[in-house]
């Protein structure tokens, strides 16, 4: 049975946009996408509310991707990893760049890397850039803790992914060319988009 390691952030986990509860088995992309593969695969659903690549959130523990990444690598020993995470890197608190966001996931690459070496087998890579965040997510009554330049900022990770992608040599998925923010919170995906995101997926690994 081949591991399938997904490791995200909420829109990996399934949040319901502006609800702090998870879409059901079924609805959310992993599940979907554990459903399609079938019984000769195990998708293992590592999505985290707030994950980053490299930075650190100082309200909530253990956000920082680069800290528990090798460790859940260890434990899993997967085959494959979906990557996809960002979105909480452009934040307004990290005031960071596309170009600085890039250097986190090309540290945890990095990370997968070397794990490959250190259990002596290949692991086959899916970078995700996510989906963009929705304009004026920051506005009242939506998420704060974004603005305009983390919109911005969200919409440079695809050509930033695309290229680490392409240099490092591992497949590459744009969600933004997939599936689009709810309306609701314009943040997360809704079920529409958590569909179109595991069909695209699958197509990916099994092509």
């Amino acid at each position: 049975m081949k591991q399938i390691l997904c490791f995200g952030d909420s829109n990996t986990w399934g949040l319901v946009p502006k609800e702090h509860r998870r879409y059901p088995w079924g609805q959310r992309w992993t599940s979907i996408l554990q459903e399609k593969l079938g019984d000769t695969y195990r998708v293992v659903e590592e999505g985290l509310c707030g994950r980053t690549t490299i930075f650190e959130d100082e309200l909530r523990a253990g956000r920082k991707g680069s800290d528990i990444l090798p460790i859940l690598l260890e434990s899993h020993i997967p085959d494959t990893v979906v990557l996809m995470l960002g979105t909480n890197d452009c934040k307004t608190i990290y005031n960071a760049s596309a170009q600085l966001i890039g250097k986190g996931i090309e540290l945890l690459l990095d990370q997968i890397e070397y794990s490959a070496k250190k259990c002596g087998k290949e692991i086959e890579v899916l970078l995700i850039a996510p989906i963009r965040l929705g304009d004026n997510v920051g506005e009242e009554g939506f998420d704060p803790e974004f603005d305009r330049k983390g919109v911005k900022t969200s919409i440079g990770l695809t050509k930033v992914y695309g290229e680490i992608a392409e240099r490092r040599k591992v497949k590459f998925l744009s969600a933004a060319e997939i599936a689009q923010p709810s309306r609701i919170d314009r943040e997360h995906l809704d079920q529409e988009g958590h569909r179109k995101l595991a069909k695209a997926i699958y197509q990916v690994l099994v092509s």
